[in-house]
């Protein structure tokens, strides 16, 4: 898959080891509560991730089930000079994508991939339905005084 240049920037900002002429990596979660899609995280985002799964307290159910459902389902992948990595089989498969056109979509500390088609029928319509239900006069930023 070729990552977009903006978010190779993030990738490249993410990773400790990075500097001028290196790869970045990044972690690609695949875990099935993902369903259609895969989430992408930066080394330092997905080191917060797992930092905070590991203080839960040790043998509890929650540790358990984070620990197989994100650390469990998880791959470190390296992204070459051109911006493109290899997205295993198994993970191609998740997405039912065998060729086509893949979407990325940020959202903060990490990002989604989807099958276009896919992202089209579930998200973006989902998005225009919601927001033609909340009228005219509606700006999505006052959710943030909730």
């Amino acid at each position: 898959m070729s990552i977009p240049a903006d978010f190779r920037r993030v990738l490249e900002s993410g990773d400790p080891e990075w500097t001028t002429g290196l790869c970045p990596r990044m972690y690609l979660l695949y875990g099935d509560h993902l369903k259609n899609e895969l989430h992408g995280y930066t080394v330092d985002e997905f080191t917060t991730l797992v930092d905070q799964i590991n203080a839960l307290p040790r043998g509890s159910a929650s540790k358990k089930k984070l620990s197989r459902l994100i650390i469990g389902q998880s791959i470190k992948l390296d992204v070459d000079k051109d911006g493109r990595t290899v997205m295993p089989i198994k993970q191609r498969q998740k997405l039912g994508l065998t060729d086509g056109e893949l979407k990325f979509s940020g959202l903060g500390d990490h990002f989604e991939i989807w099958k276009a088609e896919t992202f089209a029928e579930e998200i973006a319509d989902d998005m225009s339905d919601w927001l033609a239900a909340q009228g005219d006069d509606f700006d999505p930023l006052s959710l943030l005084d909730e």
